[in-house]
């Protein structure tokens, strides 16, 4: 059994029978009263974010995780196709579990979070960025900018990302994947 003070990002518990993790957390001490501890949560079976303040010392019951690398290899409608590196097994995850499904590249490696009770994955963690081609883009006209204008590309795993209007088709460009915003074109 943990308490407040255990509370850290990435951190999985039980709560309203549910498994959540925790996404952003910020410890309180108010002039006046007792601490308290803010936090903003993610459900791993439907997604859903939940804002939930713990009073300090309250007791959290902590969900024991293992965290294994994992080769994304290929999509299967709602399903994604995974592979542990170490042992070649290979696991099927829904689209719901995945944070920014648009940007997997086949062959890409995360980070997948399993419960050790149930040998049930709960989590991916993508990698912080991902460097993807530009498979269509409208030209950028010179002259009808203010500042920091942009427009629409497609990536080669289909997704959409507004880029700025010197981005061309066949570019590599870096993708926040917390976000989905573009973050720089890379040069080869």
């Amino acid at each position: 059994m943990a308490t407040t003070a255990d509370i850290r990002n990435g951190l999985c518990i039980k709560f309203n029978n549910d498994i959540y993790k925790i996404v952003e957390f910020l410890h309180v001490k108010p002039g006046k009263g007792p601490a308290f501890v803010r936090t903003k949560m993610r459900s791993l079976t439907n997604g859903k974010v939940l804002d939930n303040t713990f009073s300090a010392g309250h007791k959290i019951d902590e969900v024991r995780v293992e965290t294994h690398k994992f080769q994304y290899l290929y999509p299967e409608g709602d399903q994604f196709h995974f592979m542990n590196v170490e042992n070649y097994e290979q696991i099927t995850l829904l689209r719901d579990i995945l944070d920014a499904p648009d940007l997997l590249k086949e062959g890409e490696m995360v980070m997948v979070q399993i419960n050790t009770d149930t040998e049930l994955p709960l989590s991916v963690d993508m990698p912080a960025s991902v460097i993807l081609e530009v498979t269509y883009t409208e030209p950028g006209v010179k002259g009808n900018t203010a500042t920091n204008a942009t427009k629409p590309a497609t990536v080669e795993t289909g997704a959409s990302v507004n880029v700025p209007l010197f981005i061309n088709e066949g570019d590599k460009i870096k993708i926040d994947t917390a976000s989905g915003n573009y973050m720089e074109r890379i040069k080869e």
